[in-house]
């Protein structure tokens, strides 16, 4: 079993999990974090019996997104490299072989909405809290986030979402297509374990060819590739008057919260 300091993985027979694992922070996705994330979804294709992980977030909360303690700050190793390490991490979570099923509950926020987009399933509570800061942030959705939105609930309302930055709630989501399920909180536990011992009824063969059956269709449609310039315009973004005006009007309000 590896060693994480900021999730947690398991795996036992056909089952995974993999949970993130800093509740005092609402589990935000640190270089750390994700690194380990991808990390992680690779040591999963390397236990073959594993046909379902369920991604999930310790404490109160899926993930509050990006970790924005240290945001603006100089990273260790090169700015882009650091800029591209969520689609990385987005990449290798969709590209697991096991069938992964997001867990979402209180905030699921910015990259925390990426990762549950490069999750196959998602069940929500119905006080689960979804909103895209980015732009508000002054910078753009990256990480591969802008097509698999597009892919999940089409582009007018990625514009929408994304250029306005408003919450939406997991009804809005259901709606839209981004979620399979909605069910109250003291249900989601058991709505998430009856999905997951559905899945595990069907062979490994069929569940792995119609995921990537499905993935290869969507990637044609969408175009996840392009992502890689992704952390071009975070960078960019990084460095422009402007969108750091607006970052720090948007982290001044959320500290007077």
């Amino acid at each position: 079993m590896p060693e994480f300091e900021t999730i947690d993985v398991l795996a036992a027979g056909g089952r995974g999990a993999l949970t993130l694992n800093r509740p005092d922070k609402l589990n935000p996705l640190s270089s750390q974090t994700l690194r380990e994330i991808a990390e992680a979804a690779r040591w999963f294709d390397r236990h073959p019996l594993v046909k379902v992980v369920v991604v999930s977030g310790h404490g109160r909360s899926f993930s509050a997104g990006a970790d924005i303690s240290g945001f603006g700050a100089p990273a260790e190793g090169s700015l882009r490299d650091n800029a591209d390490l969520g689609r990385l991490m987005a990449d290798a979570v969709e590209a697991m072989n096991a069938v992964t099923v997001a867990r979402i509950h209180g905030h699921c926020i910015g990259g925390g909405l990426v990762l549950a987009a490069a999750c196959d399933l998602r069940v929500a509570a119905t006080d689960a809290y979804f909103s895209i800061p980015e732009v508000d942030l002054g910078i753009p959705l990256a990480w591969g986030g802008i097509p698999r939105l597009v892919r999940e609930i089409g582009p007018a309302l990625t514009k929408e979402l994304v250029m306005t930055c408003r919450p939406f709630t997991s009804e809005e989501a259901l709606a839209a297509g981004f979620l399979n399920q909605v069910v109250p909180p003291a249900d989601l536990d058991q709505a998430v374990e009856d999905l997951v011992a559905r899945l595990l009824t069907k062979s490994s063969l069929t569940l792995r060819a119609t995921k990537h059956h499905v993935d290869a269709v969507t990637r044609q449609m969408v175009g996840l590739d392009r992502s890689w310039a992704d952390a071009d315009s975070l960078v960019s973004a990084l460095r422009d008057p402007e969108s750091r005006e607006s970052a720090a009007a948007y982290l001044d309000r959320v500290r007077k919260k």
